[in-house]
């Protein structure tokens, strides 16, 4: 087992970290969940984030503006519903690297990809073909085998999986179906072992060979640096309850590049309040889009859903993206090194559990995710005992735990006892 000494140095260093840690100020602004009477070590930021500390005045707001004003709130609240999405495309266009014409709050993932699937997805009788990860989110899955019997045709023949998530792989299954590709859909941060994918790269391949590229956004967004205007990304959905913080089932997000926002005579599902503004109440007949992203919205904006964002959205933009990505990357390299150090010993048979990482080593191939496979079936078993440490992580079928440290709430400290009490328990497999 490590020694008295090790633990210490390594206990030592995370109080170190913490005391220099420039965002430290953030933790007292949200809300932890208790277990056993205590606040949680919360490490599950890649399922559902923390709660806010100020979302209960924004939802109050609302309240007191509908109490106030009735449907006038339409124009006269502090936040106009009428335009109520309007500034999240500023808030949300740097993380995505987007211009904010491009992007815009709406729906859920879901539906998002949906509506983005109906305008990016035309298949031909010789480029039909859609590329997606082995382990994709099964939402995704189901969305691209729907839509494909929407269009008269067979998921069988139209599906091909791509089942290593490195660069050369994609790339290469890409090049080989060259022109019977119509598009690729990827996970930009695999949800299962948390690899971060090269998005450039494989849009760069994708557009080669003439097809489009689409990214799933759930666990990338507010997680690693995006550029996908740069990247000349063709389209990207995302949730906002994961590092977004943004409450359970809050509204989605999508990215449009520009190239084809401005483009008002590609075919979409329609809705009222993607038609033009100015003509938008007249209530004829002849959808006319929005050139820019906004055309793709079907309804207006959910009110009370969106104030939850907001205030998630105002701390990322006064923590700063530059430095949360920075702590993230260090957060990550910190709890690897915890988990190499603590989990390596020649006296394994004391320990019940071993386990692996899944998650790349290299840092500019994973986020904050760290996806633990837990070995002979004793997952499960592990997962409980961790919880009555007061840890909060993630459960996934059939052998993975993950465990994530948010730059915005979780401390130095808290990533050298989770490593403990895992590694007490668990030795690691190299």
């Amino acid at each position: 087992m490590p020694t008295a000494i090790q633990r210490a140095a390594l206990s030592k260093q995370s109080t170190a970290l913490d005391k220099a840690d420039a965002l430290k100020k953030f933790r007292a602004r949200f809300h932890y969940p208790q277990l056993l009477g205590k606040n949680s070590i919360y490490f599950c930021g890649n399922s559902l984030g923390l709660m806010p500390k100020g979302v209960e005045q924004a939802f109050a707001q609302e309240c007191k503006d509908w109490a106030l004003w009735g449907v006038e709130g339409h124009w006269k609240a502090q936040h106009p519903w009428v335009d109520y999405h309007k500034p999240f495309s500023k808030l949300l266009a740097p993380l995505c690297g987007a211009k904010p014409m491009e992007v815009v709050a709406m729906n859920s993932l879901t539906v998002n990809l949906h509506l983005a699937l109906a305008s990016f997805y035309r298949p031909t009788k010789t480029r039909f073909v859609i590329l997606y990860e082995a382990q994709a989110f099964s939402s995704d899955v189901y969305a691209l085998e729907s839509l494909i019997k929407l269009r008269g045709l067979d998921p069988a023949t139209c599906l091909c999986v791509v089942e290593s998530l490195d660069s050369k792989s994609i790339v290469k299954a890409i090049d080989k179906l060259g022109d019977r590709l119509a598009l690729v859909l990827l996970g930009g941060v695999n949800y299962y072992s948390g690899t971060f994918l090269d998005i450039k790269k494989i849009t760069k391949a994708a557009h080669h060979v003439g097809a489009l590229a689409g990214f799933d956004l759930a666990h990338a967004i507010g997680n690693v640096p995006l550029k996908l205007h740069a990247w000349k990304v063709d389209f990207a959905v995302w949730c906002t309850y994961k590092y977004l913080n943004s409450g359970p089932g809050a509204a989605g997000g999508l990215f449009i590049h520009e190239d084809h926002a401005k483009d008002t005579t590609l075919p979409r599902m329609a809705g009222w309040w993607g038609h033009d503004e100015k003509k938008r109440f007249d209530m004829k007949p002849g959808f006319k889009a929005i050139p820019n992203a906004e055309g793709w919205q079907l309804s207006n904006a959910p009110v009370f859903n969106l104030a939850a964002q907001r205030v998630s959205l105002l701390l990322f933009k006064e923590a700063g993206l530059d430095r949360l990505f920075k702590k993230g990357k260090r957060m990550g390299a910190f709890f690897i090194n915890c988990l190499t150090a603590l989990g390596a010993s020649e006296k394994k048979e004391k320990r019940n559990y071993s386990f692996s990482i899944l998650t790349p080593m290299d840092e500019d191939s994973r986020g904050c995710q760290l996806s633990l496979q837990i070995h002979d079936k004793k997952g499960k078993r592990l997962f409980s005992e961790l919880e009555k440490e007061e840890i909060i992580g993630d459960w996934r079928e059939p052998d993975v735990i993950r465990l994530t440290p948010v730059p915005l709430y979780n401390s130095y400290a808290e990533i050298f006892r989770v490593a403990d009490a895992l590694c007490k328990r668990a030795y690691l497999r190299l």
